[in-house]
């Protein structure tokens, strides 16, 4: 499947767009199989700073025909940022690996 070129002004972890609003990131393209939503459930201060706590992460299909119970594909928490992302871009290159 041809790949769309990113914009030079998009987010970018290991290869895969990241789009932000409020609480909740989306990883990966929307033309792909699916794509994973990470929603930061709470935050802690680290000196003047809030760093990101408690992350939900789930694995969403993005076809337009299920409804959203059935887009869930699978989802977990994580604490830390990082280490939601890393899971979610285990997921995605996994999915990514059986279309092939």
């Amino acid at each position: 499947m041809p790949r769309k070129i990113i914009s030079s002004s998009t987010t970018v972890f290991k290869n895969r767009p990241l789009v932000r609003c409020d609480n909740i990131i989306y990883y990966g393209n929307i033309s792909d199989k699916c794509v994973a939503k990470l929603e930061i459930l709470s935050n802690k201060a680290i000196d003047e700073s809030d760093i990101s706590d408690n992350v939900k992460i789930q694995l969403l299909s993005t076809d337009q025909n299920l409804n959203q119970r059935e887009k869930i594909m699978k989802q977990c928490k994580r604490n830390g940022l990082y280490e939601a992302l890393d899971v979610a871009d285990a997921w995605l290159c996994k999915v990514s690996e059986t279309e092939e």
